[in-house]
C-alpha cells in the first residue's frame, strides 16, 4: 500500500483458535509447523466471510500462540497411477500408501488482522456474516471471531514490533526470525506467490521501523506497527 502522511482508517479484527497447524510446503515429505498462519492462510479465512474466490486487499497482521505440541495424523495418499485407489477415502496400507506421521500444531492461537480502507469495509461487514464456515488452515482448525473494532493507522518511522508480521527490511531487531510463506494463492491452485517475512516469537518492544503504520487509537493495541502486506 502506498505511503502517505494521512492517518488511514482500518478495522481490526482479532480471532481466537483453539489448535491449528500450518504445514511448511518448502518441506516436502516432513511435518514441519509454521509459528504463525501465513498471509495465503489469512486471505483464505477473509475469502470464506466474503464468499469470493480470492482476497487480495492490503492487509496488517499478527499473531501468536500460547503453546505448541505433536499428534499423529492418519495421511491417505493416492497414488499417481491409479494402483491404489481410495475407497471411501481411504487407501490400503501398502507402500506408498495409508501411513500414520506425526503433526505438529500450534495451541490457543491468536491471530489480529487490520483491514484497510473500503476494502477494508467490505470485509469487515462480511465478518460479521461470514458466507462460509471461518477456518484457519485445516477444515477441522475452527477460529472464532473475538473482536472487530474500527481503528487509525498512520505512519511511524517508530512503533511497538510485537508479533506482527512484517516485510523483509521492514525492522532491524535482531531476534526476529525470517520465514518464507506464501503471501497469496491463486483461485486454481496453480500459482503460488512467495515472500520473505519478519516475525519475532518473543514481542520486542518499541523501535525503529520502515514502511510501517503505527496504530493510534484503543489503548490496548496503542503504538503497534502494522505493516500493510500486498499479495
Amino acid at each position: 500500500m502506498r505511503m502517505s502522511n494521512e492517518p488511514v482508517p482500518a478495522w481490526r479484527a482479532e480471532f481466537y483458535a483453539p489448535l491449528a497447524s500450518f504445514r511448511d510446503p518448502l518441506f516436502p515429505g516432513v511435518s514441519r509447523c509454521l509459528p504463525l498462519p501465513p498471509p495465503s492462510t489469512v486471505r483464505g479465512l477473509l475469502a470464506a466471510a466474503t464468499g469470493r474466490p480470492v482476497e487480495d486487499l492490503p492487509l496488517g497482521m499478527a499473531a501468536w500462540s500460547e503453546g505448541s505440541g505433536v499428534d499423529a495424523e492418519t495421511f491417505h495418499p493416492i497414488a499417481a497411477d491409479g494402483s491404489n485407489p481410495a475407497v471411501a477415502g481411504r487407501v490400503r496400507a501398502v507402500k506408498g500408501g495409508m501411513t500414520i506421521r506425526e503433526r505438529p500444531f500450534l495451541a490457543d492461537v491468536h491471530l489480529s488482522v487490520w483491514l484497510p480502507g473500503q476494502e477494508g469495509e467490505r470485509v469487515a461487514r462480511a465478518l460479521r456474516r461470514p458466507r462460509w464456515p471461518l477456518r484457519l488452515g485445516r477444515s477441522q482448525d475452527i477460529v472464532h471471531l473475538t473482536s472487530l473494532r474500527p481503528v487509525e493507522l498512520v505512519p511511524a518511522a517508530e512503533a511497538v514490533v510485537g508479533h506482527a508480521l512484517a516485510p523483509r527490511g521492514g525492522h532491524d531487531v535482531g531476534e526476529a526470525f525470517l520465514h518464507r510463506m506464501a503471501a497469496s494463492i491463486s483461485a486454481d491452485r496453480l500459482t503460488t506467490s512467495w515472500a520473505d517475512y519478519l516475525w519475532c516469537d518473543v514481542p520486542p518492544g518499541r523501535r525503529p521501523v520502515r514502511g510501517a503504520f503505527r496504530q493510534t487509537t484503543d489503548g490496548g493495541w496503542e503504538g503497534q506497527a502494522v505493516w500493510l502486506l500486498g499479495t
